[in-house]
């Protein structure tokens, strides 16, 4: 067994990375350290094995791939011309002991987060790159009725919730083969069909915002999503952006009023240097714009 496979294998690692195509580093209890290194062709045999029963594959062709794994854990693999010192390969492992929101945030915090999970408030989670923001998700989930239809939709299906209704969607890239990608705004339009009491995107970032948005202001009252910011201000900006970016003759005025008025909360996710993850802000959405309602 290779560094990579022990590595992969071990329940105790949360994330294995390999830079240059040689140099491999490990996070265990939140640190990141240089475990060793591998051969070149060990790396690359590595990523082909674990994208073999994908029926997935990394070529001059297909340079980037993005994959989840039959574990769960997803998969980030580069290779040159485009990853420019050689292979790049992150896989992310995620915790099988569920996380409550007494874990990441204070009692009365965590309180207020399952009343308006509860209420069906519409919320969005934000936080920098494994911030915790699809933990958080999936702890929030469990505040949610278990007579509740659930459906997700995700770029790479991470989210694992522990409700006994769920359905689950993933996009997929388009293949070798022929067969056309199915992005994340044609999952929401399938999603929406489905009979849905709310909706979970794994992370906006494109023209699917707009989908989320009409969902949440259709019926769908308690949908949550995730997205990259580094602040709760930051988030309900990037939200407005997202739509001015993808509404057509839509001004700044007319988007601000009507992502305020469709999203109620946003909670941001902050990791610390000692690898734990908390809820760093909560904020109560308004006309006027976001309110903190905690702060660590």
């Amino acid at each position: 067994m290779t560094l990579l496979d022990t590595l992969a294998a071990d329940p105790e690692v949360r994330e294995v990375v390999v830079n240059r195509g040689t140099e491999v580093w490990a996070e265990r209890d939140g640190v990141l350290v240089r475990r060793g290194t591998v051969h070149p062709d060990e790396a690359r045999a590595f990523v082909e094995r674990a994208l073999l029963p994908l029926g997935r594959r990394i070529d001059v062709a297909s340079p980037i791939v993005d994959a989840r794994l039959a574990d769960g854990s997803r998969l980030c693999a580069v290779i040159p011309p485009i990853g420019v010192d050689g292979l790049a390969v992150a896989i992310r492992r995620f915790a099988t002991r569920p996380v409550a929101l007494a874990d990441v945030a204070p009692p009365e915090v965590a309180g207020a987060l399952d009343v308006a999970v509860r209420e069906r408030r519409n919320l969005l989670v934000s936080g920098a790159a494994a911030a915790g923001k699809t933990t958080l998700l999936n702890t929030l989930c469990r505040s949610i009725d278990p007579r509740e239809r659930i459906v997700t939709i995700e770029d790479v299906a991470e989210l694992r919730l522990e409700h006994p209704h769920v359905v689950r969607f993933e996009t997929r890239p388009p293949a070798p083969d022929g067969s056309v990608a199915v992005p994340v705004r044609r999952l929401v339009g399938a999603a929406l069909r489905m009979r849905p009491d709310r909706l979970v995107i794994g992370e906006v970032r494109g023209d699917e915002v707009l989908d989320m948005l009409a969902a949440m202001n259709t019926g769908h009252d308690g949908s949550m999503s995730s997205l990259h910011a580094n602040s709760a201000t930051d988030a309900l900006r990037r939200v407005e952006s997202l739509v001015l970016q993808h509404a057509a003759n839509w001004t700044r005025e007319v988007v601000r009023e009507h992502v305020r008025a469709v999203v109620d909360l946003i909670v941001h996710v902050e990791r610390l240097p000692d690898g734990r993850r908390r809820v760093a802000q909560v904020a109560e959405v308004h006309e006027t714009g976001p309110r903190l309602t905690y702060e660590a």
